[in-house]
């Protein structure tokens, strides 16, 4: 295709021909591979962190334990596993169906379009002597006093106009002068075709993405109907874990998620090449925020104001309708005063880590360990009828400091003998050996009732929320670094 126009005043724009663009890898088109990149980054990462986990590589860095994980989820990993394979089924779908509508990829324009952006500057510098005289410039009389020394300063003072670049160019089959573009201008015109648009072209993807999903994903928080039929599956996962990201109703995930950035792709007229880093960065982050860590190397969980320590607040059940923005960030929260405010939250995620614990511990000493159940103690209490009578008053006084949770009956008569032939053995230690287990047992019953706020930043998750904090926002003790408005 050859270009026609040409004016006395504009350089004229060059000839170009199109051609198919060859695909990045000669084994598959782009067009299914930014398909399968999502996929491939999706768990990628997750069984980057699922190793992490098994593995408890960092256990200063959890939101959670273990113990969190196994007993607070109500969804087993099976089911997460399995919807999501079908919302990224749906996603590929959608996917191909795009690809389908969209024109073969071409290549061979590239410098038509950056010489028209060429022009466009030589145009725009036809305001400059305006501007100027605005502020008692002459834009003229500068030009000519410093063409000398700065000829390019010059002709664009003086409105664009480089009598000294010219060009001979082919016109109707004529040989014809014509102007040329400066060196400054092609370089400024290849910095906005090939920096800047793509630049302003993920910017506006991203708040397309944080607009449309913090309005659909607030609406099924808000309206009881939607969030009981297609959200509340998602929050199934109170302690998330990064392949449960896209654990949705197959309905949900196909509106918020493959609709948001399908809709994202399509008004900012993004080429399938910028499709591979717009939908594979947008999924590494949503995987990034339901990771249940808090990385103080990790990139993504500083660039943007939303991270896995934000959105884990909005899948705990006191702040489930709080913290509604993702996957990249938080201003809609923040604009329509849906960010949490319940300031340091570390006593909160205590108490969930001791309960959680607490299951774990019980779990560990059913019948099926200690071939007992606690309903034993109810039967008969031969043969130790007579342990009672025959301890001594220091093993009945040891006993309820001992063993406070021990059941009433057999049990607690078995326990108080055997406490009472602990004693008889004064060469063994005796009273020094209850006494010592004494000791343990209250201060394992003080560690579970002391405030977090009290403990030593070297342990514990006060400590641990005291790094998140500060590893989130420079400042501050709770996990999201924002101080209780109580202080």
């Amino acid at each position: 295709m050859a270009n026609m126009t040409a004016s006395s005043e504009l350089p004229p724009l060059p000839e170009y021909t199109l051609e198919p663009l060859p695909p990045l890898l000669p084994w598959i088109s782009d067009a299914y591979l930014s398909l399968a990149l999502p996929v491939l980054a999706y768990w990628a990462m997750s069984l980057l962190f699922h190793v992490i986990d098994e593995l408890d590589m960092f256990p200063q860095y959890r939101l959670h334990t273990p113990a969190e994980v196994l007993k607070r989820n109500h969804v087993s990993r099976w089911d997460v596993f399995r919807d999501v394979i079908i919302q990224q089924g749906i996603q590929t779908v959608v996917g191909l169906g795009l690809a389908l509508t969209d024109p073969e990829p071409m290549q061979g324009k590239a410098d038509y379009d950056v010489s028209v952006w060429a022009q466009r500057l030589r145009i725009a510098q036809r305001a400059i002597p305006g501007l100027l005289s605005l502020v008692g410039l002459d834009a003229v009389g500068i030009a000519k006093r410093v063409g000398q020394e700065q000829p390019m300063l010059s002709g664009a003072l003086a409105g664009g106009i480089y009598p000294e670049l010219t060009q001979t160019v082919l016109l109707a089959g004529q040989e014809t002068l014509a102007p040329a573009f400066a060196s400054w201008e092609i370089n400024a015109a290849k910095a906005i075709y090939h920096l800047g648009i793509p630049a302003m072209q993920f910017v506006i993807a991203i708040l397309i993405v944080d607009t449309w999903q913090y309005f659909l994903h607030r609406a099924m928080h808000m309206n009881k109907w939607l969030y009981t039929t297609f959200h509340s599956r998602h929050h199934r996962l109170y302690v998330p874990y990064a392949y449960g990201a896209l654990y949705n109703h197959p309905f949900e995930g196909f509106l918020l998620d493959t609709c948001g950035a399908g809709i994202a792709y399509l008004l900012t007229g993004m080429t399938c090449r910028q499709s591979m880093w717009f939908f594979t960065m947008s999924t590494v982050k949503t995987v990034d925020d339901h990771c249940g860590y808090a990385f103080p190397w990790d990139p993504l969980q500083h660039v943007t104001s939303n991270n896995a320590g934000y959105h884990d607040v909005h899948h705990q059940s006191w702040g489930i309708k709080t913290n509604f923005s993702q996957p990249f960030f938080t201003f809609w929260d923040g604009i329509l005063g849906t960010k949490w405010t319940g300031g340091d939250v570390s006593a909160r995620y205590e108490r969930a880590r001791i309960a959680a614990q607490k299951k774990v511990d019980a779990d560990n000493n059913s019948p099926a360990v200690t071939a007992s159940s606690p309903a034993e103690s109810k039967q008969s209490a031969q043969p130790y009828s007579n342990e009672a009578t025959e301890a001594t008053s220091t093993a009945r006084a040891a006993q309820p400091a001992l063993e406070p949770s021990i059941p009433a009956g057999k049990a607690k008569l078995q326990a108080l003998g055997s406490r009472q032939q602990v004693l008889d053995d004064k060469q063994g230690g005796g009273k020094a050996v209850l006494a010592e287990e004494s000791a343990e047992e209250a201060q394992a019953q003080q560690q579970l009732r002391r405030s977090p706020r009290k403990r030593s930043r070297s342990s514990g998750l006060k400590g641990f929320a005291d790094r998140v904090g500060e590893s989130l926002h420079g400042k501050g003790t709770g996990v999201l670094g924002v101080e209780n408005s109580s202080r």
